[in-house]
């Protein structure tokens, strides 16, 4: 495996409608069932049922407030 696919450290992200994120994640975690509103690098929001502790992968750019009603979401980055 890749060690750039591997996270190297991790934030708790505060779902925020302007708020952008780094370019250097590699996806989220969701530590508490719920819908996920993220945006990829196209800046085009879509939504996300997760279970508790799922994984999404992907670049995002943005988890927006309106619309997420998961917990516990952790972005894990390259570098």
């Amino acid at each position: 495996m890749s060690d750039v696919l591997v996270p190297k450290r991790f934030a708790n992200v505060v779902p925020s409608d302007s708020t952008v994120l780094s370019d250097a994640m590699l996806g989220l975690f969701v530590g508490g069932a719920g819908a996920v509103v993220a945006a990829g690098v196209d800046g085009v929001p879509a939504t996300f049922t997760c279970i508790a502790g799922q994984y999404l992968t992907g670049r995002f750019t943005l988890v927006k407030a309106t619309g997420t009603t998961a917990t516990g979401i952790v972005a894990g980055f390259s570098q």
